[in-house]
């Protein structure tokens, strides 16, 4: 049977629809049954209950019968490769080459083909190694570099001691402040937030190249800028090089009408002066004064994108999650009735016009195409697809899970996850104050968390993951997850990593593929004042070609030693100590250990073969390792282990099936 889906339904009784996976290889093929298997329910006391399922397809024959033909034609395909890659594995060259001749199918890709030849019948290590080469050039390990999991890489940035004071200097401590990149420059811009007594009102620039921050300017009300200010937000159009910043927080005591106008400022980087583009977009369409919403901008059409956060009124409200902090927020007696949450607002900067494409919508009456503002979320636009995708946050006393995207061009909604399904390791934690990011290139979004909600323990919890959604497969990946809280910890890895925080900035550099992150609030209960003001990047790892490329030049020479070994002692040791000892690693602990280990096997029995020491086979290499050992031979057998490892690191589509024929030979 074929998986179709692996989902989750909502706990109600408004219908659901699913898309299954209808393709193969890029053709469709026909259903005649589907099997439905319950694996959790809601709880201990629910039954699992499907009252009604609808399967919607094509069911014309004309259609269905061309499917029915290529399907059995794939199937029978399949079945003739398995047959010949078993026939090459056994070394059955009469049965191979006739089973080939007469159905005339490709066991792979030609180049692997020849690989086959050179290592397995031949014994070529050296052409091998230029093949292995040449493949690497030619693009072909980028398929299993892009599958392999991220591994982080935290690297403090820390002024140089040696360097001018000018050099030295460096934004101070703070929370909810604001940070863009331009990539096109190289540069970083920082602007306000709450040191824990106060709003700032400075402005910095961090060149990534020379690692130096210049203050712009300490107070930019003074040159006609936004004055001091925290849960404001900052977007930049990096072609015409402005900053745009809108919103703010204010305390309690200062929420007079006259001070609850919605400010608009930009920034001209090129000429280093403020504008003030309107005193109140309230009064041009756009939202009232707002904080803790979401800022991006379509640069190509030059339109600004602001979507929720809540809306300061004269009334008493809790307390800024970026700025003040949660302990104002226990203190309150704020009703999260009286709540007011903005929309959703277009701004075009070319007609200094604001159009408002979503309303609020209330919590009963929210339709497909509606959306339910908050705070504390993160929203990102794909200059690729035009869609702004908005992910999580907090809307009164609940916090959000939902995941969904706007298209701009057709004003439509389209949820990814509404936030019903309980599959909490495979997704981001409810929370809110998590950044994100995207990268419209890799088509991936990068979740960083901030102050996440445990809802079985009621307690709030700031801790450190780091999340990959891969849009093209609609996958999450969580990369990275520190549940450390203790303060000795984290007082031995402040040079390590960052401890856990909110209200911290994150920007990434789509180019050079490194995240950048300074200051927040690290959540000390005991220390509610506290702010930090650290600095680090951020590099997602992966294998590069040259490293695959090595790995594989590496075992190609280990299995050349081992059979050296087997023949020749003084050869194999030579070429243990020019050969393969170049082809090592010497900055690897594992590998140093695994080469001094070799030369011990020039004295153990030959049946102690050392091929592919270190390296534990897969499920496709080990089914069949015993009949090897029997039937053909120590030199055919691991050869063709060998070729079986290299070909993992080629496309699927180049090489030969995965699976193997005595996989399918029931017990």
């Amino acid at each position: 049977m074929i998986l179709l889906l692996e989902s989750g339904l909502k706990n109600d009784t408004v219908p659901e629809t699913f898309l299954l996976k209808h393709t193969v290889s890029g053709h469709q093929f026909p259903v005649r049954f589907v099997k439905i298997v319950p694996l959790q329910s809601w709880g201990s006391t629910f039954n699992f209950s499907i009252w009604h399922v609808g399967l919607r397809g094509c069911d014309d024959w004309a259609v269905v019968q061309k499917c029915i033909n290529w399907y059995t034609t794939y199937r029978e395909r399949e079945a003739i490769r398995l047959c010949l890659k078993h026939f090459r594995q056994h070394n059955y060259t009469e049965a191979f080459e006739s089973l080939e001749k007469r159905t005339r199918v490709t066991l792979e890709d030609p180049r692997l083909t020849q690989l086959h030849k050179l290592l397995v019948e031949n014994g070529d290590f050296d052409a091998c190694e230029e093949l292995i080469s040449q493949a690497a050039q030619e693009g072909l390990f980028q398929q299993y570099i892009s599958q392999q999991e991220y591994k982080p890489q935290w690297t403090p940035i820390i002024p140089s001691p040696g360097g001018s004071a000018s050099s030295r200097q460096r934004p101070g401590m703070r929370g909810g402040h604001q940070m863009c990149i331009d990539t096109n420059t190289q540069t970083i811009y920082l602007f306000g937030g709450w040191d824990g007594m106060q709003d700032l009102s400075d402005l910095w620039s961090y060149h990534i190249p020379s690692q130096e921050w210049t203050c712009i300017t300490r107070d930019t009300n003074a040159e006609g800028g936004p004055s001091a200010r925290s849960c404001h937000k900052m977007c930049l159009d990096s072609d015409r090089r402005q900053i745009f910043t809108l919103g703010r927080y204010l305390d309690s005591a200062l929420r007079l009408p006259e001070n609850l106008k919605s400010d608009f400022y930009m920034y001209d980087i090129e000429n280093n002066k403020w504008t003030q583009v309107t005193e109140d977009t309230a009064a041009l369409g756009g939202p009232r004064l707002i904080f803790d919403h979401q800022m991006v901008m379509d640069v190509e059409k030059r339109i600004i994108y602001v979507f929720g956060g809540r809306v300061l009124t004269p009334s008493r409200w809790e307390g800024c999650v970026g700025g003040l902090g949660l302990d104002e927020q226990r203190s309150s007696n704020y009703t999260p009735s009286e709540a007011i949450f903005s929309g959703l607002y277009a701004y075009h900067v070319a007609t200094n016009t604001w159009t408002k494409l979503r309303e609020d919508c209330s919590d009963n009456s929210s339709g497909p195409q509606d959306i339910k503002s908050r705070i504390g979320h993160s929203m990102l636009f794909h200059s690729g697809n035009r869609q702004l995708f908005i992910l999580a946050g907090q809307r009164n006393k609940e916090y959000l899970t939902d995941f969904f995207m706007y298209n701009i061009d057709t004003d439509t909604v389209s949820y990814i996850s509404d936030g019903t399904r309980k599959d909490s390791s495979s997704v981001p934690a409810a929370g809110f104050t998590q950044k994100a990011t995207i990268d419209p290139h890799l088509n991936e979004i990068h979740v960083l968390s901030g102050l996440s909600k445990d809802k079985d323990k009621r307690d709030e919890n700031v801790r450190n993951s780091f999340w990959v959604y891969d849009i093209s497969q609609n996958k999450w990946s969580c990369i990275y997850r520190n549940e450390q809280t203790g303060e000795s910890y984290w007082s031995k890895m402040q040079h390590v990593e960052p401890c856990p925080r909110f209200a911290h900035q994150l920007v990434y550099d789509d180019t050079k593929k490194v995240h950048y992150l300074f200051g927040g609030n690290p959540g000390k209960a005991s220390l509610p004042k506290m702010r930090l003001d650290d600095f680090w990047s951020l590099r997602l790892c992966r294998p590069s070609t040259q490293q695959l490329l090595h790995t594989c030049v590496l075992l190609i020479r280990k299995h050349r030693f081992s059979e050296l070994a087997r023949d020749n002692s003084v050869l194999a040791l030579k070429y243990l100590q020019t050969k393969l000892h170049s082809a090592v690693d010497h900055s690897d602990p594992q590998q140093v250990q695994e080469f001094q280990a070799l030369a011990t096997t020039l004295f153990q029995p030959h049946e102690d073969s050392i091929f592919g020491q270190g390296h534990s086979l897969s499920e496709d290499e080990d089914s069949s390792s015993n009949l090897f050992g029997t039937d053909l031979g120590w030199q055919h057998s691991t050869r063709s282990q060998l070729f079986d490892q290299l070909t993992q690191f080629f496309p699927e589509h180049m090489t030969q099936p995965r699976g193997n024929l005595v996989d399918l030979i029931p017990y």
